[in-house]
């Protein structure tokens, strides 16, 4: 006898990598400007994230410099010394005391690096996002395997410092944005050119934290789906990049936001404006897709998942006027 297949909602549990989570909700990265001069993680972050973490999924913690090179404000917090870890430890500690899995995103701005914390501005090619910033110098071969040591070396510290997972920030214009967009990568080497060559950066970032990591600890990226001009970036390039890199073991999850390569607007920002980008990646791939972008209602959170444009929804905005907002939604 046949049998109507229960809908998912946001309440249904979900697995990522080799974690499973009680829900669909997840607290978005949202930048506090919290951090100390050096980058540590403060009270503040202790006392923001174990707020709001009763009801949620899962949460993923603000941008999370690998480098002292690449931050993307000159408050933003890093995990490039073991110190740093130590000061994000009692952040995880704190939300797991509310019974949630956290994330932590690993960055580095580029050529969108704070120029009052930036040594020496880097990117794929020398080419400017604007005047503020100024024009970067290309990166060399070896500054890339510095790189690539650098997230190697995040990825040891996020696992001492008990995240439960790694969010790899490749969207909004920051260093693996910019490898994976013909329009801030003119590189001639083997890190860019085609849609292989301008991806491999982002696989081997990803490739250098399965190393630490091993192939059960939760790896997913967060990209952005469009560049919002011609010659850019589109979904189904970025598809197209990720499905080898799924193939390959290499990523758990898919976050989809979009914009940040250049100084360019959204022509539309209404609510779950990034979700059909989200669902046209989802066509292609088979690990979890997370859309995210004004979806703030319990029907249209569980419209996305029931109809399956998305697999899980983040929210960002709502929560820091309101710790509680996921008892909103989940509730």
């Amino acid at each position: 006898m046949l049998t109507a297949q229960t809908a998912l909602t946001l309440n249904s549990p979900i697995t990522v990598g080799s974690l499973e989570l009680r829900n669909r909700l997840i607290l978005a990265p949202m930048q506090q400007y919290q951090g100390s001069p050096e980058g540590y993680a403060t009270e503040h972050h202790t006392q923001h994230y174990s707020r709001r973490a009763g009801e949620l999924g899962m949460m993923i913690v603000e941008s999370t410099a690998v480098s002292d090179n690449g931050r993307l404000v000159p408050n933003d917090i890093g995990i490039f010394t073991d110190r740093h870890a130590e000061a994000l430890k009692r952040v995880t500690d704190a939300v797991h005391a509310a019974h949630t899995p956290i994330f932590v995103q690993l960055s580095h701005g580029g050529r969108k690096s704070a120029p009052e914390v930036t040594r020496k501005l880097v990117a794929p090619s020398a080419m400017a996002y604007d005047d503020t910033y100024g024009v970067p110098s290309e990166l060399t071969a070896a500054e890339i395997e510095a790189l690539l040591e650098d997230y190697r070396l995040a990825a040891r510290r996020s696992i001492a410092a008990g995240f439960d997972g790694i969010e790899v920030h490749a969207a909004h214009g920051f260093l693996i944005h910019q490898f994976l967009s013909p329009l801030s990568n003119r590189r001639t080497d083997a890190y860019g050119g085609s849609r292989e060559g301008r991806s491999r950066f982002l696989r081997d970032t990803l490739a250098a934290i399965r190393s630490e990591t091993g192939r059960g600890y939760p790896l997913i990226v967060r990209v952005s789906s469009t560049d919002y001009t011609e010659g850019g970036l589109t979904p189904q390039e970025v598809a197209l990049m990720l499905k080898p890199l799924e193939t390959e073991g290499l990523l758990d999850g898919v976050d989809v936001s979009s914009g940040g390569l250049l100084p360019v607007q959204p022509p539309d920002v209404h609510p779950g404006y990034q979700v059909p980008d989200a669902a046209a990646i989802k066509q292609h791939l088979h690990v979890p897709v997370i859309a995210v972008g004004k979806i703030y209602t319990r029907p249209f959170a569980d419209r996305i998942i029931a109809d399956g444009l998305a697999d899980a929804v983040a929210v960002g905005r709502p929560f820091l006027d309101d710790p509680d907002f996921a008892q909103t939604l989940i509730g």
